[in-house]
């Protein structure tokens, strides 16, 4: 008599773990990037939300924020934006023609980086925030543990500009891209994402093609950023202003 050979369904796997040759799954979608060839390249179909991400580049200006663009304006208008010591004021024009208005805006200009990276984790902690753009010259690996904690309990997406040699050190971020100019497109590197790495870079487009918000009364197209929020050095003043 012979004996039949029955082949098992394969183990389900835990949305925590993936295969090496497999992009991870992710318990929720991510934000969408407004970049389709990018997107298809993330774990979730986008930014992630409660995590970092980290963006490197040799200098400001690249390109960086239209890169981020189309995904913040996808956040609901009562969620701010966090720009956290920015290397240039923000552009309110920049920002009103891709649909996002300068009373979502939060500019915070520490003086020390010490102050720079304390007011990120309360940021992230306090989590009324959409969106945290953070600049950082450098960050010891125990702070960006504690900031990608922080981000863990909630849902802000949280992106870190960082220079292009700190690729070389390790950093607890799920989400690590390089990205550099390349005429009028930006080319972008995946150093690292939960799954195998792509072979190639991206070269994505960066004319933007959203037209102004026609809707805005003219004086808020020429308003400033409402709330520019006082050094990190009076740490409760920042809480208050977080909390209101």
């Amino acid at each position: 008599m012979s004996a039949s050979i029955h082949s098992c369904p394969p183990a389900p796997i835990h949305p925590l773990l993936w295969k090496a040759n497999q992009l991870a799954r992710t318990s929720r979608p991510g934000l969408e990037t407004g970049h389709a060839d990018l997107s298809r390249c993330l774990p979730g179909q986008g930014w992630p939300l409660g995590s970092l991400t980290e963006l490197l580049l040799d200098q400001a200006g690249i390109g960086e924020l239209r890169l981020l663009m189309p995904a913040l304006a996808r956040l609901p208008a009562h969620r701010s934006i966090a720009l956290l010591h920015p290397p240039h004021a923000p552009c309110l024009q920049a920002w009103t023609a891709h649909r996002i208005a300068p009373s979502q805006l939060l500019w915070i200009a520490p003086e020390q980086p010490a102050d720079t990276l304390w007011a990120a984790e309360q940021i992230l902690k306090h989590g009324h925030c959409g969106a945290l753009l953070c600049w950082s010259a450098s960050a010891p690996a125990a702070a960006l543990r504690r900031l990608h904690l922080a981000a863990q309990s909630g849902d802000t997406a949280f992106f870190m500009f960082r220079p292009t040699q700190a690729a070389h050190s390790a950093s607890p971020a799920p989400l690590r891209l390089q990205l550099r100019p390349a005429g009028d497109r930006l080319r972008v590197d995946i150093l690292k994402r939960r799954g195998p790495l792509p072979g190639t870079s991206l070269l994505l487009p960066l004319i933007s093609s959203a037209p102004a918000r026609a809707a805005m009364p003219s004086q808020a197209r020429h308003a400033t950023v409402d709330q520019r929020l006082p050094d990190a050095t009076q740490p409760r003043r920042l809480e208050s202003v977080l909390a209101g």
